[in-house]
């Protein structure tokens, strides 16, 4: 049936949305797809869940096609199963928790895994049952801290979630790859460019993790690739370590006055100025106090010692330290630890202490991989006012182990050797994810194998971020008039528009309509009998549904207008030549 403009349910905005801050947040409200329940939360209209229709419809075709099954978990889902796998507590406040009226504890769910382990569980206990992939499209619940930009990043957003489950890692390959495959058919119909690249596997361990990113301006992400093929996300990159330096000829440490450089770059200019030779940031040893925030709310600090020319990437010290929490030390911190001297921190005592014997400082030391055995630093000298130069690694100072913390930047080499990576920003939208047997052990899934010996099954996790892809298509498919949907996931096939008060011009219009949808499009007419046509065009213009037919003042005459949003081609083209031009394959 043809769906008829006058008793849709759509109205169009002429102004910007107060707090939409990119385009398709903009677009997708004004175009009457989204509505703001709340921050980060959404109502979907009907236009707005017809292209949700769309995009899923390609996602469940695909995984027919990768031998996956569809199921569908609850999205209230009880405490147990997360307390089992720890993350009822590692997801700190990252979820929404609440208690029903018999105090039992519940959450919205933020991710599935449990669900699935226990599921198949119930259900399979011999490696015949195996391989199993089942999935399912739900809503997911995460308390995002700064909700913003729309659907790219709410509180409540829907996911494609799969996993695979194998009694043996070979059977894992094959399963990941079943996935992995589809997701490259998946992003490639809807037209998406994607970027796969290496990612961080996470506290639950796993042989292997790739992430698609979409690489956009607006991506919250930041990627490196290198002209030889290597990729990954700043989280997962791993510094090139240089060789050890050879440090017999070196002299000893020599503490200087170095008054008012608590920073690198006053520093730099103090040992240019005072110093023999000519110094850069990169030949100093920045020291930089955290303070990790433990599951069982224990804080501790740590010193880390990078290159001075070197920043602390965030989202890399999350990696790298957690689950804890990272922050940067406070006041408090550096006035309860009394060997910290703050601005002039170092790992090298004047007083021999060497670490791995007695800290310097007393607290636990980690240094960047690039400070290898036998580079000389110019450090701080754990006194007031103080520095120290020629601290030589591995002779006058030690670790207790390596920590990747450090910024990457442009031009860095990649850890395989194909040579000097370039950084781009990014949004993710698929994860793969070899999880291997975490959750598995964890929760007690376990299967006969042909021997009759119990073995833990493997797993595989496959992630799509619906709602995420469908603003990342309408980031990407706009221009100053509203959207231009791809045919493959617009909301109708076909816009017709009766542009005139003339009552032949919508009995025409009401005939071809009925034409396009025995030819099988969905056709939105655009019937409204009050409207003017300068309002009609704006809003098809706005809606973005690729294709518009205008039947004005030559319907009487068999003459209609075809629009294509794309291309920005308007014809006058007979009814016959229209109809054909629209409905042919």
């Amino acid at each position: 049936m043809v769906t008829r403009l006058s008793n849709f349910f759509l109205r169009t905005l002429r102004e910007d949305p107060a707090d939409a801050e990119v385009t398709s947040h903009r677009l997708l409200v004004r175009a009457g797809y989204i509505r703001r329940a709340a921050p980060g939360i959404f109502t979907w209209l009907p236009l707005g869940l017809k292209v949700k229709a769309r995009i899923e419809k390609i996602i469940r075709d695909e995984m027919a096609n990768a031998g996956a099954q569809e199921v569908h978990f609850p999205a209230l889902l009880p405490r147990d199963p997360y307390e089992q796998s720890g993350r009822w507590e590692s997801y700190g406040d990252g979820i929404f928790r609440l208690q029903d009226r018999k105090g039992a504890d519940y959450l919205l769910a933020p991710t599935h895994e449990e669900m699935f382990t226990l599921l198949v569980k119930d259900l399979y206990s011999s490696y015949k049952d195996l391989p199993l992939t089942i999935y399912q499209i739900q809503d997911k619940y995460r308390d995002e801290a700064r909700p913003r930009a729309g659907l790219l990043r709410g509180r409540e957003f829907t996911m494609k979630d799969a996993y695979s489950f194998d009694a043996s890692d070979a059977g894992l390959e094959v399963s990941y790859q079943a996935q992995r495959d589809a997701y490259e058919r998946i992003f490639q119909h809807l037209g998406l460019e994607y970027v796969i690249v290496n990612a961080d596997n996470g506290l639950m361990g796993g042989a292997r993790s790739e992430e698609f990113l979409h690489p956009t301006p607006v991506g919250e992400d930041t990627f490196v690739r290198s002209a030889g093929g290597y990729a990954a996300n700043v989280e997962a990159f791993s510094t090139a370590a240089p060789e050890p330096v050879a440090y017999d000829a070196a002299g000893s440490p020599v503490i200087f006055d170095s008054p008012n450089t608590p920073t690198i770059e006053t520093l730099v200019a103090h040992a240019n100025a005072h110093l023999d030779g000519e110094f850069t940031a990169a030949d100093t040893l920045k020291n930089v106090v955290l303070a990790l925030t433990h599951l069982d709310g224990t804080r501790e600090l740590v010193v880390v010692g990078l290159p001075g020319d070197r920043e602390v990437d965030e989202k890399r010290a999350e990696v790298a330290f957690a689950p804890a929490e990272v922050e940067p030390a406070t006041a408090d911190d550096f006035e309860n630890n009394p060997l910290l001297v703050k601005g002039y921190i170092g790992p090298w005592s004047p007083t021999g202490a060497v670490l791995g014997e007695e800290s310097a400082t007393g607290i636990r030391y980690l240094l960047d991989p690039r400070v290898v055995e036998g580079t000389s630093w110019i450090t701080g000298a754990n006194l007031d006012q103080k520095h120290a130069h020629s601290v030589v690694a591995g002779r006058d100072f030690s670790a207790d182990g390596v920590v990747e913390i450090a910024n990457v930047r442009e031009g860095d080499p990649a850890p395989d050797g194909s040579g000097p990576v370039h950084l781009a920003r990014g949004m993710e939208i698929g994860h793969v994810f070899q999880l291997g047997r975490f959750f598995a052990e964890t929760l007690g899934l376990k299967v006969l194998n042909e021997n009759g010996k119990l073995v833990t099954v493997t797993m595989g996790s496959y992630g799509i971020g619906v709602t995420r892809i469908l603003a990342i298509i309408a980031e990407l498919n706009n221009d100053e008039k509203g959207l231009i949907w791809p045919a493959s996931v617009a909301p109708f096939d076909v816009h017709v528009v009766a542009a005139g008060r003339d009552q032949v011009v919508f009995d025409v219009a009401a005939d071809v309509s009925a034409q396009l949808e025995a030819g099988g499009l969905d056709v939105l007419y655009d019937d409204r009998p009050k409207v003017s046509p300068g309002v009609k065009f704006g809003d098809a213009e706005l809606v973005g549904v690729p294709r518009v037919l205008v039947v004005g003042r030559g319907a009487a005459e068999g003459q209609v207008e075809l629009w294509d949003r794309r291309t920005g081609e308007r014809d006058t083209v007979s009814i016959a030549d229209a109809l054909h031009a629209l409905t042919r394959r």
